[in-house]
């Protein structure tokens, strides 16, 4: 698995970073749902991970020119390792319990 760049602002949590790309130039913004509100942007590709009752995340990419879903997919899943969820579910719409 590919070694990504993560970039947090001060006034984000780390689950609120975004996930960069270095050879791509793909980037790949996560929110946490139980803390900020996701209004998805049109032309992106976004992603949604459950882990346990208390983790639901939504990764949108930015900046989308038809790169390989795979990529965005190994984006994501090297974050939620990052954060410890090894136990995460990526789903590609938003879970019915949280629609």
């Amino acid at each position: 698995m590919s070694n990504y760049l993560i970039s947090i602002s001060k006034n984000e949590t780390s689950s609120d970073g975004i996930i960069h790309d270095p050879k791509s130039k793909l980037k790949v913004k996560a929110f946490d749902l139980l803390r900020a509100r996701f209004k998805p942007s049109q032309g992106e590709v976004r992603f949604f991970v459950t882990a346990g009752d208390e983790t639901t995340l939504a990764f949108e990419t930015q900046g989308y020119n038809k790169h390989r879903q795979l990529l965005v997919l190994q984006m994501i899943s090297w974050y939620c390792i990052y954060l410890g969820l090894i136990e995460a579910q990526i789903h590609s719409s938003l879970p019915v319990h949280f629609s």
